[in-house]
């Protein structure tokens, strides 16, 4: 369903665009932030053009139209742990499937051939799209983090959602 390469700068306009679309904007904790610009977005990832490469990758549908980003962020090798963050930017390619097949084709790296043991997230508690398509990847709910964000000023609650490398494993059989 869909495909992952790595992001480039070619890439930071698109990102820009979703980051300001306030319907996209809602749900990547940008919602009292000023409207993002290409340094802003690059900044924000606090990554290098190198680090965009191995960690962040752009969602493509088989015809090659980007729709979103998925990436491992925070990768702690010692622990064996990373986080995921995930955006379909294109909203009328919301609730199709793509989020679920790229978390898979991420998890999958991330298990297989990084060797991490544990990947966590966290949404916020009234995110249910984004809730279902953790699930139907294999997260499960670990913790609910009170008013952990302001959203337009108010206080919102936010999940915690993580999968296990030996239980995602077993699952896939």
């Amino acid at each position: 369903m869909v495909k992952l390469r790595a992001v480039g700068e070619r890439d930071l306009p698109l990102l820009v665009r979703w980051v300001n679309d306030p319907d996209v904007r809602h749900w990547l904790h940008q919602s009292d932030r000023p409207d993002a610009t290409v340094e802003s977005v690059r900044g924000r990832f606090g990554l290098t053009e190198e680090a965009f490469a191995n960690f962040v990758w752009m969602i493509e549908t088989l015809g090659g139209r980007p729709v979103g980003h998925v990436g491992l962020l925070r990768v702690d090798p010692q622990h064996k742990r990373a986080e995921l963050a995930i955006s379909i930017g294109e909203k009328e390619c919301w609730s199709r499937g793509y989020g679920t097949d790229a978390i898979t084709t991420v998890l999958r790296h991330a298990f297989e051939e990084m060797g991490l043991r544990r990947v966590d997230l966290h949404t916020d508690a009234d995110n249910a799209r984004g809730i279902r398509c953790y699930e139907k990847s294999g997260f499960v709910l670990e913790g609910v983090m009170c008013e952990r964000r302001l959203r337009y000023g108010k206080p919102l609650d936010m999940v915690l959602m993580a999968v296990l490398r030996e239980e995602w494993l077993a699952n896939r059989t």
